[in-house]
This record gives structure tokens, C-alpha cells and sequence, in this order.
């Protein structure tokens, strides 16, 4: 069994439409109790990526702020979300020989060490370096110290991002006066708060559906198994009402908000939906703009259809599209719209269900569903997975005796 984590613990969730702050504690006997909750609208962000320092650094220290008032607590560390940098994911394989003696910790580290020299050989930044499987002269085995081989094999899914991006997010939340403790990729945190033990061993996809960005992760055997990110979420849907109606976005937003649907319903031509127009301050007496709701739902389900069919061909080329089985759990603000889940359902031919997270205590029902999740989840990493920080067994590459000693800490914790 990991270690689990005990203290003050808190989660920043940088997203493109919110930035969320939790502050927790975390004991063995009670879990993980959210004390204090902040979140502002986002600004100086687009698509998770920090496009102005200035007014992202006001929106993070606000939403900081508030929680801290409401926990009465002070905060120097944050566990960050990355959905930035375009994420990307892939397996490394890789192999040592160990002549036919017993597999010790030194074996497991020197097999560890080779999968993050070839995962790190790239400019992007690393993210995660998960072990998903071990193997003894080809067969699959679940731990293999102790046992007899000829050649030490392991299975590494590396999580990377660009490293402009990641930097530029690192640089804003020091310019805060606050230190990231480690970094999450934004599908990888949403799933460890939503999905259930039974959905991350027999296998299942994590559709976090946010404001810029629509990210994915497969999970299976309990774990992580492929990430991925495309540059489509709520915002889009927003603009395509503000641009097909002719209203300011912010009368686009509260009218999805208030009226918005995936999938049409035979009402939908008898129900008229009035529409502020731009530049104009109040309807003209008379001259209100009624609109059927079927226009509506006719600008919103295209767009949410090729979210969806995105999906679906990310899936299907990386092969993973069948491990990850017949469940879809979907989060993120834009997975709230009605009718959403029945057309990834159709889109996908899965089986779906709105995730709200299920690990964390003390979430106030306004902030307890599927658009904060991954703020949730990074907490429930931080609590459940510090074994699986890279940082932790990365940085001794250079000394054998260190990395040694860190890998076998990470095994005795981890299994």
C-alpha cells in the first residue's frame, strides 16, 4: 500500500474560464477534509496557458486569498494542475539484462533509471513518469523482486507538456509568493477524484470537458494508461452562440447557461428565447429579439458533436480506444450542459456518467460537482501518490547510490 499523506495540503486548479484554490487536511482515520475554498474568473489565461502575467497573477493571489480567509490558515505550497503546453502522452519501454540472479531494488532502479534517460530526452517538460507494468524474460509480472530472469523489462507511461508553457505558469504563481509543490496533469487529477476503484481497474475514460481545453485520460489495470488534450471546450460553444445570434458574449454565456441544450426536444420551436443584441443597451419597446430555442440547439450541438467525434479519433488512433472499455465519465464545467452526456453517449457508444468527486470531505454542494474536479483530484494526489512524483526519483541520476536508495523507498511504499 502507497503512504498516505497527512497535513495541510493545497490545490490550485488554473483553468481557462475559473481558477479554484482548496485547502485541505488530510489524517489517516477521517481522509481528506477541504477547510477553505477560493475561486475567481479567470483572466490572463487562454486554453490553461498564461497569455498575461499580470491579470492571471491578480486572479491566483484573489482566489488564494479567499481560501485562506475561509480556512484561517496560511499557504506557502500548492499541488498545480497542467493542462498547458499542449500535454502529450506515450509508453516507454525499456530492458536490462541481470544475467539469471535475483531481482533486487538495484535492478528495479537501474531499469527505472534507463526509462526516465530516454523519457527526458526530449525539450518538453516532464510531467509524470508512472510505472504501469514490470516484465521477467517477456512475461508480465506484478513486482519482481525476488525472482530469477535474464533480462528486467518495465512499462513507463511519460506524461510530458511544453516547457515555455509549463514556465510561464511556474514563473506567475512564484511572482504570488508561493512555491509548486508538484504538478498534475489536469486529466490525470480529475479522474483520481471522480472514477471508482472498480472503473480504474477494469478500464474506463475520463473526459474532463473545460472552458478552453477538452482533455482525456484512459485509465487501466489502477492506473493511468494515456493522456491526451485537444484545444476545444465550453468557451468555443459560447463564442459560436455569441457569433450566430449576434449577442455580446456574456448574454451568449447566461443564455447556454439558463437555456442551452446538446440534444433538441419537440418544444423547441414553441419556445422563444429573448436575445440581447450588441450594442444595444435595452430592447427597443416592440422590438424584442425572440429567438426559437431550436436555433439554440442547432448552433450548440454541432460544436459539441465535434468535440466528441475529436475524441473518438484521438482514441482510436492511439489504440487505447479498447482498453479503455465501454465507461465514460465525464467532468468540467462544459460536461454540465444539458443533454451533453446523451451525445457523448451517442458520438461515443459508451456508457456515461457526470463524475462529481468522491474522495474528498467538506466540498460545499456549489463547488462539489463535475467542474471541480480536477481541483478535487489534485488533492487526492497529493494525499494517495507521492511515490509516483518523477521528482522524487529523478533528481540523483547522477549519484547510483542515491537513486538506488530512492527507488527502493518508492517500491517499499508503493507495493
Amino acid at each position: 500500500m502507497s503512504k498516505i499523506r497527512t497535513g495541510l495540503i493545497a490545490a490550485l486548479d488554473v483553468g481557462s474560464t475559473k481558477l479554484c484554490c482548496f485547502i485541505a487536511r488530510a489524517d489517516a482515520s477521517s481522509g481528506i477534509r477541504v477547510i477553505g475554498i477560493g475561486h475567481q474568473m479567470a483572466k490572463g489565461v487562454r486554453s490553461g496557458a498564461i497569455v498575461d502575467m499580470d491579470a492571471a497573477e491578480i486572479s491566483i493571489r484573489n482566489a488564494v486569498h479567499a481560501a485562506e480567509q475561509m480556512a484561517g490558515e496560511t499557504i506557502e505550497q500548492l499541488v498545480v494542475n497542467v493542462s498547458c503546453g499542449n500535454p502529450s502522452s506515450r509508453t516507454v519501454g525499456v530492458e536490462v539484462s541481470i544475467d539469471g540472479y535475483e531481482v533486487g531494488d538495484d535492478d528495479v532502479g537501474r531499469v527505472l533509471s534507463q526509462g526516465y534517460e530516454d523519457a527526458a530526452a526530449t525539450d518538453r517538460e516532464l510531467l509524470h513518469m508512472i510505472p504501469v507494468g514490470f516484465s521477467l524474460d517477456g512475461a508480465r509480472v506484478s513486482d519482481p523482486r525476488g525472482m530469477y530472469g535474464d533480462h528486467l523489462g518495465a512499462s513507463m507511461h511519460v506524461i510530458t507538456a511544453g516547457a515555455s508553457a509549463v514556465r510561464n505558469l511556474t514563473t506567475c504563481i512564484e511572482r504570488c509568493h508561493l512555491e509548486i509543490e508538484t504538478r498534475v496533469s489536469s486529466p490525470y487529477a480529475s479522474a483520481l477524484a471522480t472514477l471508482v476503484d472498480d472503473e480504474m481497474e477494469l478500464g474506463a475514460t475520463l473526459l474532463d470537458m473545460g472552458g478552453g481545453v477538452t482533455s482525456i485520460a484512459v485509465f487501466f489495470g489502477g492506473e493511468v494508461v494515456y493522456t491526451d488534450t485537444i484545444p476545444v471546450g465550453g468557451s468555443h460553444v459560447t463564442n459560436d452562440i455569441a457569433r450566430g445570434l449576434s449577442t455580446p458574449v456574456v448574454g451568449a454565456e447566461r443564455i447556454k447557461t439558463l437555456y442551452g441544450s446538446a440534444m433538441p426536444s419537440p418544444s423547441d420551436n414553441r419556445e422563444f428565447i429573448d436575445v440581447p443584441q450588441i450594442g444595444q443597451d435595452a430592447p427597443t419597446q416592440g422590438q424584442a429579439n425572440h429567438v426559437p430555442k431550436s436555433i439554440l440547439v442547432g448552433i450548440i450541438q454541432p460544436r459539441l458533436e465535434e468535440t466528441f467525434e475529436l475524441v473518438r479519433a484521438r482514441l482510436e488512433a492511439s489504440g487505447f480506444d479498447r482498453v479503455a472499455g465501454r465507461r465514460l465519465v465525464m467532468t468540467g464545467g462544459a460536461s454540465q450542459l444539458p443533454g451533453a452526456a446523451d451525445l457523448g453517449a451517442l458520438v461515443l457508444d459508451k456508457q456515461v456518467r457526470l463524475g462529481r468527486p468522491v474522495r474528498v470531505a467538506g466540498i460545499a454542494e456549489a463547488t462539489g460537482g463535475p467542474a471541480f474536479a480536477t481541483c478535487a483530484g489534485l488533492l487526492t494526489y497529493a494525499v494517495h501518490k507521492p511515490g509516483l512524483l518523477a521528482q522524487q526519483i529523478v533528481p540523483p541520476m547522477r549519484n547510483g547510490a542515491g537513486m538506488v536508495g530512492r527507488i527502493g523507498s518508492w517500491l517499499r511504499e508503493n507495493f
